[in-house]
C-alpha cells in the first residue's frame, strides 16, 4: 500500500489542510495545525488514514515535487544503495 499526502491551500469555504489518499482509493482530510511543521502536518495526515483502514505498522517517508509518500516498511526490505565508484 503506498499513502501520498499534499498540502491544499485556503479557499473561500475551507482552510488550509493536508490530504491523505491511498491506491485503493480511501483519503482523509485534515486541516493544516499551525502548531505543527509541514513533515508533521503529513505525517499527521498518513497516520490518521492508516488508524482510519484499521492498519498498524512503521511508515518510511519520501518527499515528493508536490507532497509525500509513504509506505509499509517490512522486514528485510529496506536496499541499501551503496555511492557508485565509477566516476
Amino acid at each position: 500500500m503506498t499513502i501520498t499526502t499534499k498540502y491544499a491551500g485556503p479557499t473561500n469555504t475551507q482552510g488550509s489542510r493536508v490530504i491523505a489518499t491511498d491506491n485503493d482509493g480511501n483519503r482523509v482530510s485534515l486541516g493544516y495545525a499551525s502548531e505543527l511543521n509541514s513533515d508533521q502536518n503529513h505525517d499527521r495526515a498518513a497516520i490518521a488514514l492508516v488508524r482510519k483502514m484499521k492498519r498498524n505498522g512503521t511508515l518510511v517517508r519520501g518527499s515528493m515535487a508536490r507532497g509525500y509518500v509513504y509506505v509499509f516498511a517490512a522486514f528485510g526490505s529496506i536496499v541499501e544503495v551503496q555511492p557508485n565508484d565509477e566516476n
